[in-house]
């Protein structure tokens, strides 16, 4: 260990291990520690036995829940957009080839008490109980003009710079009532509150389209692809790539405690009386809680059930998005339910999470609204965990500190924070302008 590397990457949750494959790809030499004897840090999916053992303080789970081997419960689940950034670094990186993905089956939004079905195309939009005749062939022009939507088209614009517009004023002249603007934003743009309305149009339209396209790429029920075997298998899959790559992994690193010179820049990391020399350390906040700052905190229901979610089909494996203005809170709440269907529980069981920013010293009442949409449940534990984000400056103390997963259930916001340190690591932006064909056989 007693060697100079290019960059330490501390912890394994999945934005360190991406980083640390794409490092790796750009042939610089990465040390990876972590001082779990796992992969995957807050990210991590546990088994029916380490679930227990988490939650309940034992590993004996009752027998009635079948092999504690078929479970994969993630800490941090997340679904993919099919055509979104985690996906495009997926195909850059050629990690493809160690994962397996499956589309998930339903996207649903609840409105006015009610689970329904989130209406992504024109067709969808005229048939969806969540707007009267007349909203519907208002909202189906909005969705035809964002799908034909092209920067670099002036024709496709309908006179409207979306450099100046808001959203606001986009769904004013589509005369789109507050009901629509709501499912839009939160269920097709995923914006997490209503701040997106007063600002430029163009990422909310690019957003829209994301889903749109995203959706049509598998002809299924949602945009959403999601692999087998859960989220464990992503931070594996890059630690593979890095390893391919010359990257140095080591588990069950106590300590790691980042050194720095007299100038305040980083120089190592020392772990059992050794120290590895570096230039850069990546890490998330829990390896420098004196350089990140508390800013929220993430409620999380995790339930164990026998049946799918009521009121969404029978679908194995659904997300659905809770508008803070149907529920009168400050942010949304998200329903992820996955089963057999993608391997992460025994035929016959589902994985049900429920997440929301914590808004009042009582985050479990706070979650009822979600709960209260699955049905008899079998077994629920209740998760809390801060959310710190970095108060650092890189370029003075070249640490790199990753923010903590918030409570969504998709992988956008995630990605762009990879994205961002990338950026700040090396200098460039990455590329992602790939072939997404490449990973549709997997997916399939």
């Amino acid at each position: 260990m007693d060697e100079e590397y290019d960059v330490i990457v501390l912890g394994t949750g999945l934005k360190e291990c991406i980083l640390s494959g794409l490092l790796s790809v750009d042939r610089l030499k990465v040390l990876h520690m972590d001082r779990n004897d796992y992969y995957g840090g807050e990210s991590a999916s546990l088994s029916l036995n380490q679930l227990w053992k988490k939650f309940r303080g034992n590993d004996n789970p009752p027998p009635h829940l079948g092999s504690s081997r078929d479970y994969n419960v993630d800490m941090a689940p997340k679904f993919m957009m099919a055509n979104g950034a985690l996906v495009r670094v997926l195909i850059h990186t050629d990690v493809t080839k160690y994962l397996m993905f499956k589309a998930v089956d339903g996207s649903y939004v609840f409105n006015k008490g009610k689970v329904h079905k989130v209406p992504a195309a024109d067709v969808e939009a005229l048939k969806s109980p969540l707007m009267g005749l007349f909203e519907k062939r208002r909202a189906r022009k909005f969705i035809i003009f964002v799908q034909d939507y092209s920067e670099s088209d002036p024709k496709t614009h309908e006179g409207l710079d979306l450099t100046r517009v808001t959203p606001r004023e986009i769904f004013e002249k589509y005369g789109l009532d507050a009901n629509t603007v709501d499912f839009i934003g939160h269920a097709l743009a995923l914006y997490r509150d209503d701040a997106y309305l007063d600002q430029p149009a163009l990422e909310f339209v690019k957003r829209v389209k994301l889903y749109s396209e995203s959706l049509a790429r598998f002809q299924g029920g949602s945009p959403y692809i999601y692999p087998l075997y859960g989220l464990g298998e992503l931070p594996q899959a890059f630690a593979r790539l890095s390893a391919v790559y010359g990257g140095t992994y080591m588990l069950s690193k106590p300590g790691c405690k980042v050194e720095f010179d007299e100038e305040g820049k980083v120089c190592g990391v020392t772990s059992d009386g050794e120290t590895a020399k570096t230039k850069k350390v990546v890490c998330d906040p829990s390896y420098l809680l004196n350089k990140v700052r508390k800013v929220g905190k993430v409620a999380r229901a995790i339930c164990i059930m026998s049946h799918p979610i009521p009121n969404t089909g029978d679908s194995p494996s659904v997300q659905i998005i809770l508008p803070q203005k149907q529920l009168g809170r400050r942010s949304d709440m998200y329903v992820f339910c996955c089963s057999y269907s993608h391997n992460v529980a025994p035929r016959g069981k589902f994985i049900a999470f429920v997440s929301a920013e914590a808004e009042t010293d009582s985050p479990q009442e706070e979650l009822q609204p979600g709960i209260s949409l699955l049905g008899p449940v079998d077994e629920l534990f209740f998760d809390a965990y801060d959310t710190y984000e970095p108060v650092n400056e890189p370029l003075l103390d070249n640490c790199y500190i990753s923010r903590s997963y918030d409570a969504t259930t998709h992988f956008e916001t995630t990605v762009q924070d990879v994205l961002a340190m990338y950026t700040a690591i090396t200098g460039k932006d990455l590329d992602l302008s790939v072939d997404l064909a490449a990973a549709s056989a997997a997916e399939e």
